[in-house]
This record gives structure tokens, C-alpha cells and sequence, in this order.
């Protein structure tokens, strides 16, 4: 009995070490295994991360003089033409109009504010509306706005939102005149009436700063151009090692599309 008993746990004791080391032996290869997904996935994480274009933005003109850009979206803007302030203007059309906000100060204190207005369409359309706290209440007297200069951008970036989301009852007029003035409306439709409810003076950018902006647009599009080039060389590359018919496949469809568009 003690040596069927010793036999029996003698076996056991065997069998159990031996299934420990099996399992020991496929948690590490698991282990090394799952290592190496891990590597795997940072590496395509890494490839395939968003490209960082901060540097590039902040050689932006328009923060040279300390600004700082709180609003960049582009907008649907009516734009309207008009031969002087005394004559009716034009019948517009609705094009896409970038609106840049920018500020000069703290958040919460404000020393002045910019508005800029260019086109992805026009490379030579570019209006700025400076306001400060002491215009700001020439503006607020005459058009009877209720807000103080501190909301003031807030209060703007909304409306430019709504125009953006509700554009059957906000709307945005731009009036451009001969001289290089220009005039923003903001319009709400009550179904009964238009109502203005805001009116900014723009006037056009002098040529100097036109130019600038051309160049840094052309000269950031070269330079996200140049990132996304070299961010496909190192994807090539990563297929290439783990796949490379996929790579192929990848190659060859580009080359139809690129034959099919030409």
C-alpha cells in the first residue's frame, strides 16, 4: 500500500512539475510573444501617429506681434460688392472664408483684438478689423451691443459658430467696396424680418503683409508636404519588412489611380 501510495505520489509529482514546466515554458514564449506585439504595435503607432504641424503654425505672420490665435475656422460667408457707401450693393455669392480671431493679452483681460479674413480660393484676399477696448465702445454705443469688451470674443465666436450650424437663420454678410473697405454683417433670419445684429469695419491688407501671408501658406504647405512624404517612406518601409506583396499591392493601386486621374 505505502508503495503503491509512494509510486502514485512519486508520478504525480512528476507529472504536476512537468505541466508546470510546460506551462512555464509557453508563458514565456507568450510573454516574449506578446513583447513583441507590443513593440509591434508602438512601432506602428509611432508610423502612423498624427503628424505634429505646431512648429510649423507658429510661424504664422499673424502671431508675430504677440496674438494669439483663439478662433480658425472657415466660414460661409455671403460676399457682396459695392461701388461706394452711397450706391445699393451687388447680389452676392456664397464662398468659404477662413476667420482667424486672435488676442492680444490674458484670457480673461483682453488688451485688443484681431480679425482676419483670407481665402483658400484667393491666395490675395486678405481683410483685417483691429479693435481695441476704446474703439470698442465707439462700436458698442453706435450699434447699442450689450456685452463689454471682455465678453466680446466669446460673444463673436459664437455668432461665427451659428453661422457654421444654423446657417438658414444666421448668416454673414461680407460687403467689400472699391476703396479696400469692407463690412461684416452678421444677420439673423426671425422668418418675419432680417435683424442685423452686428457690424464690423474691415479694411484690405496693405501689400507687405498680403505677401507675407502667401509666402508662409506656400512655404507650410511645402513643409507638411515634405512630413507626410517622409512619414509614407517609413510606413513603406514597415510593410516592406512585415508584408511586402501587400506593399506591392499597395504600389500597384496607387499606379492605377495615379493612370485613371491623368
Amino acid at each position: 500500500m505505502s508503495y503503491y501510495g509512494g509510486s502514485f505520489s512519486q508520478g504525480y509529482a512528476q507529472q504536476h512539475s512537468t505541466q508546470r514546466g510546460d506551462r512555464a515554458a509557453v508563458s514565456h514564449v507568450s510573454h516574449q510573444s506578446h513583447g513583441s506585439t507590443m513593440h509591434d504595435a508602438q512601432d506602428k503607432s509611432s508610423l502612423l501617429g498624427s503628424l505634429d504641424f505646431q512648429p510649423i503654425y507658429e510661424m504664422d505672420p499673424s502671431l508675430s506681434d504677440g496674438h494669439r490665435c483663439i478662433y480658425d475656422r472657415e466660414v460661409q460667408f455671403e460676399l457682396r460688392t459695392q461701388e461706394s457707401a452711397e450706391k445699393p450693393h451687388d447680389v452676392g455669392t456664397t464662398e468659404g472664408v477662413k476667420v482667424k480671431v486672435l488676442s492680444m493679452g490674458e484670457d480673461d483681460n483682453a488688451l485688443s483684438l484681431r480679425i482676419e479674413l483670407s481665402s483658400e480660393c484667393d491666395l490675395f484676399f486678405h481683410y483685417t478689423c483691429n479693435i481695441n477696448s476704446a474703439g470698442y465702445i465707439a462700436l458698442q454705443e453706435e450699434q447699442k451691443l450689450m456685452c463689454h469688451f471682455r465678453d466680446f470674443a466669446p460673444t463673436l465666436m459664437r455668432m461665427l459658430n451659428k453661422c457654421i450650424k444654423e446657417p438658414q437663420s444666421y448668416m454673414a454678410v461680407l460687403i467689400l467696396r472699391r476703396d479696400g473697405n469692407a463690412f461684416l454683417e452678421f444677420i439673423q433670419n426671425m422668418e418675419y424680418k432680417f435683424v442685423e445684429l452686428l457690424s464690423l469695419p474691415f479694411k484690405e491688407s496693405p501689400e507687405h503683409i498680403i505677401r507675407q501671408h502667401i509666402t508662409f501658406r506656400y512655404n507650410a504647405l511645402k513643409s507638411r508636404l515634405s512630413m507626410m512624404q517622409a512619414r509614407l517612406q517609413d510606413v513603406n518601409a514597415l510593410v516592406k519588412i512585415k508584408n511586402p506583396s501587400l506593399l506591392l499591392q499597395l504600389q500597384r493601386s496607387a499606379s492605377d489611380m495615379s493612370h485613371h486621374h491623368s
